[in-house]
């Protein structure tokens, strides 16, 4: 398929793109058999943790955990990743040093009143506010989120990647001075995709899921970035093909980096 794809400079303004119809539909079929195939497996594991837990995604869909019977699958998902519909727009855009980093799964929390909350994505982990303040703009953390299903299911602040929170935003993020995290944002964008749609977004950008407004919601994130010592801390080897399936990769240049990272921090 031949696309028109948004390129660096809106990047930078935005801290988005959105790649329409990038997939065709073989491709989405493909992806969809894979997908739903794990998350009945890992829903059928964990069981009511769903529930107890308010779960609104799974990650490391790669992990070997969920290929026992089914190599050809798991070998057949990382192509998949890296065909290079995704890996050619994405080296254009950030250069060669791009490595793959995990996967997730989105989905409809199974309480439909249970509300969204704008985050950071690193705000979840042990690293300080402040440390991620100070190493915004010098860390590239990407989501690239194909949606399986119809969606209108993510709100972003445009320009968020470049700058840290103002009063209001850091207020509602953190739940401060009465504010609530699912709260509406001044100059937030609701994305609205479909299948064979790609929306590319920093991590680390102001975001939050949006869920009500879909009956169902299904979307598959590949998770890339370049090394910072914050994001590659998170890096997971069982997430990775094996040398075996490495040999059988034509397109292994992301994994490759991603395997240099995890043996570089043993």
């Amino acid at each position: 398929m031949t696309h028109n794809l948004p390129d660096l400079d809106t990047y930078q303004t935005q801290g988005y793109l959105i790649a329409r119809q990038l997939f065709c539909l073989e491709a989405m079929v493909e992806l969809q058999s894979m997908v739903e195939r794990i998350h009945w497996q890992w829903a059928a594991e964990i069981g009511d943790l769903i529930r107890a837990n308010r779960l609104l995604n799974m990650h490391s869909l790669t992990d070997s955990r969920y290929f026992k019977e089914q190599a050809a699958e798991r070998l057949a998902l990382f192509a998949w990743i890296t065909q290079p519909a995704v890996t050619g727009w994405l080296t254009d855009l950030f250069g060669d040093e791009l490595y793959f980093h995990n996967s997730q799964l989105f989905f409809n929390p199974l309480d439909r009143e249970q509300l969204p909350y704008w985050h950071r994505d690193l705000q979840y982990s042990t690293i300080t506010d402040d440390a991620q303040q100070s190493a915004q703009g010098k860390l590239l953390a990407l989501h690239l989120r194909v949606p399986l299903l119809p969606e209108c299911g993510m709100a972003l602040i445009p320009g968020s990647h470049r700058r840290w929170d103002n009063p209001l935003e850091r207020e509602v993020r953190f739940e401060l001075n009465g504010h609530q995290k699912h709260e509406d944002l001044p100059g937030s964008v609701l994305i609205d995709l479909q299948p064979g749609d790609a929306l590319l977004f920093d991590a680390q950008m102001l975001h939050r899921g949006h869920y009500q407004s879909n009956s169902a919601r299904l979307a598959f994130d590949i998770c890339v970035g370049i090394y910072h010592p914050f994001t590659a801390a998170f890096l997971n080897k069982a997430v990775l093909p094996v040398q075996a399936e490495m040999a059988q990769l034509a397109n292994n240049d992301w994994y490759r980096r991603a395997w240099q990272i995890a043996e570089r921090l043993g």
